[in-house]
Parts: structure tokens; sequence; C-alpha cells
């Protein structure tokens, strides 16, 4: 009997950490791995040549869509397997902002923090990126959008190269923990479109920082899709069929 409470408690804890591993779609640190592995880890060069196939959108946002097919699976059948993989891999509440399984779109935005940190002469960067992935469902087959407009910007005016200290680094370090906090007179927020930085302008003074977060960003969106499609055949956990 005890032994069977100890494979049970052992069982429980190994579902807890496949579902803990589920419960975003990739860590920074493995995103960067990730992104290095595909398109070199020389950002400028990276993120022009990503941009010689890449189009803005309408509203200048980059915007990837792929269709998914699943022969055989029914619209309700994709609608419970998408669902069950946002709310598994999304953990903010607030994150799924529509699920309409009558429709069949599901909407998410969930926000990426820290994708990039960068230290230039004066200023010190943090981008994060909010992308907004919506899911549209159909029988036998789904379409992915993935779009982002902005990178959300922290600045720390006090943590570039001619004035980073020890105490530089723990300002901006403590600071960003309390991102809405306005008392840090080093710190302020910005929004940078997409369409407005390099590589999509040449002459930009940001241009190292926007390079890794175009990269960065364009990998987190491969990182979806290929999320997405092995949630819908495989299921999240790899038993997620019917036959039970």
């Amino acid at each position: 009997m005890k032994q069977m409470k100890q494979w049970m408690f052992a069982a429980i804890f190994a579902i807890c950490g496949v579902m803990s591993a589920q419960a975003q779609v990739m860590k920074v640190a493995d995103l960067e791995k990730y992104a290095k592995e595909r398109y070199g880890d020389k950002w400028l060069d990276a993120a022009m040549n990503l941009s010689q196939g890449l189009t803005l959108d309408k509203n200048e946002s980059l915007t990837y869509q792929q269709v998914i097919e699943a022969p055989g699976k029914t619209k309700e059948q994709l609608y419970l397997a998408l669902n069950y993989w946002a709310t598994a891999t999304f953990k903010d509440k607030q994150a799924i902002t529509l699920n309409d399984k009558e429709a069949g779109c599901i909407i998410i935005s969930s926000t990426i923090p820290d994708i990039v940190n960068h230290t230039g002469t004066i200023n010190k960067y943090s981008v994060s990126i909010t992308p907004v992935i919506r899911l549209d469902i159909k029988e036998g087959k789904i379409r992915v959008t993935y779009t982002v407009q902005n990178y959300d910007i922290l600045a720390d005016i006090s943590g570039g190269w001619l004035s980073l200290t020890e105490a530089d680094q723990r300002t901006f370090g403590d600071s960003k923990r309390k991102k809405d906090d306005k008392t840090n007179g080093y710190l302020y927020d910005e929004q940078w479109e997409i369409a407005h930085h390099y590589p999509f302008i040449e002459k930009d003074p940001q241009k190292r920082t926007c390079a890794k977060a175009l990269v960065m960003t364009h990998a987190y969106s491969n990182a979806i899709m290929d999320k997405v499609e092995e949630a819908i055949k495989n299921g999240i956990v790899g038993n997620d069929d019917e036959d039970w």
C-alpha cells in the first residue's frame, strides 16, 4: 500500500512537471538559442536577411499567417484541442481575450517580457512584445494569425556604457519589477513601432536593439505555429486522444 501511494505521488509530480513545462510557449533563453540556430548570432545581418521576405500589413504591423490542415478532425475537436492548449499555455487570466466556440475563434494577447536586453552608449533598453494570436477554426483545418505592431521599451538613461556602474545596474533591475512606478527619473517607457525601426528603416539609432528584437519576434512566431500544430495533431501531453 505504501509503495502504491509513493507511485501515485510520483505520477502526480510527473504530470505536474509536464504541465509546468507547457505553461509557456518557450523561455526567452531557449528562444534566443532557437533564433541563433536558425538565423545566426549576427543580429544586424539576420534582421536584414529576414526583412527581405517580410511584408508589413496595412496597419504597419508585422503579421504572419499560416493554415494548418487537420484532416478528419471536426471543428469541435479542433476547438477543444486549441482551447485546452491556450488555457494550459497562457496562465494570465486576461490573456484569452476572445473564446467563441460557435464562431470558431480564439484570440490571445499575452506579453513576452524582456526578449531583448541591450546596453547602448547612453541608454540601456529592455524590450517586450505583446503578440496578438488569432486562431480561426473550421472543419479539418485552422488558420493562425500572429501580429505584433510595437516593441514595448523600458529605457534607463543612466544605464549606458558611459554610465554603467554597479549601482546603475541595480537601479535598472529593481525598477524593472515596478514598471509603473514613475518615481525613478532615470526610467521611462516607450513604444517603438516596428515599421519605423531597423531593418525597415536603415538609419536607426536603435538599430542594434531593434535588429535582435525583430529576429526574436520572428522566432517566437515560428514557435507559436509549431506549438499550435503539435497541439491539434498530437495534443498537449501526447495522449489526448479519445480512446480511453
